[in-house]
């Protein structure tokens, strides 16, 4: 099982260029890329979304790609004939001439079309894409290795409050004939002790309804085979070795268990049972709050 927050990083060094790739993830009931990447290589972001893709299935994950250049290969070309251009045009201005303006070169460097990227500019996207797509993949991998090491403390929780749960529910199945018997009890009494000085008879068949009635109302058998039912799959997912998703069949999952937990509670009338009921339902809130960590 895995979580869903983690983080990978990797590095490569490839020419006069540097590429790193930090990738980290956190909780998200579906998957959302983010993809971070310098401006000229923005068209990259299609393919390194569907790369990421690939590795992940849920959590908003973040990538962030960046590329460092020595020197050299960092600057643009100057577009000399564009800037040519340009100087002729402003010295033919009045104001230029009359020496009331003078020339920045700073201003005339940013004029459009005068700094141009290398004619290698795709040369060195296709490098880019090699780079940035084999570090995505190794910084998915120590991302999912983290979620691993993650998944493994959510498993050993899980099965704890799963365990509880099992205990708890033990305690509930044995005292349910139990609670028919004392109230059986509890009614004999009372209609004695009513009845007793009026000397009015009572027929055993009215007091056999009542209990029957009062077991029907008060049955939870189907209620916990089926909550046992779901404790079962609970654990067969949990412990799983397929690395399916499963988060959100958890939540699923998780919120069935509550509600034959809510049936058992609104049936219950006896103390120990209502105990018991509500220390499941604690442990089932706490199994609703750690699955949505799971992927």
């Amino acid at each position: 099982m895995l979580s869903m927050t983690g983080f990978g990083q990797a590095s490569l060094q490839g020419g006069s260029a540097r590429f790193d790739v930090e990738i980290r993830s956190l909780n998200n009931k579906y998957l959302k890329v983010l993809i971070k990447l310098p401006d000229e290589f923005q068209s990259l972001e299609a393919e390194l979304d569907a790369r990421v893709r690939k590795h992940l299935s849920r959590g908003t994950v973040t990538l962030k790609a960046a590329c460092t250049k020595s020197s050299a290969a960092a600057t643009l070309n100057v577009n000399h004939e564009s800037l040519d251009h340009y100087v002729k045009q402003i010295r033919q201005s009045e104001s230029v001439a009359s020496g009331d303006i003078t020339l920045d070169i700073a201003s005339l460097l940013g004029l459009p079309g005068v700094l141009v990227v290398p004619d290698d500019a795709l040369d060195r996207l296709d490098q880019a894409r090699q780079a940035f797509f084999e570090l995505t993949d190794q910084a998915c991998a120590g991302l999912i290795a983290m979620r691993q090491t993650e998944g493994l403390a959510l498993v050993t929780e899980l099965l704890d409050l799963k365990n509880l749960i099992t205990e708890r529910l033990a305690l509930i199945e044995q005292r349910s004939p139990l609670v028919v018997q004392e109230y059986e009890q509890r009614l004999q009494s009372r209609i004695k002790t009513l009845l007793e000085a009026a000397e009015i008879p009572v027929e055993p068949m009215d007091v056999i309804r009542e209990i029957a009635v009062y077991a029907e109302r008060t049955d939870i058998n189907e209620e916990v085979s089926r909550l046992k039912g779901h404790i079962e799959q609970f654990t067969e997912m949990v412990t799983a070795q397929d690395r399916k998703p499963i988060g959100r069949t958890l939540d699923f999952l998780a919120q069935e268990m509550l509600r034959e937990a809510n049936t058992i509670a609104s049936k219950s009338s006896d103390a120990q049972t209502s105990r018991a009921v509500v220390e499941v339902k604690g442990a089932i809130d706490r199994i609703k709050e750690q699955v949505q960590n799971v992927e």
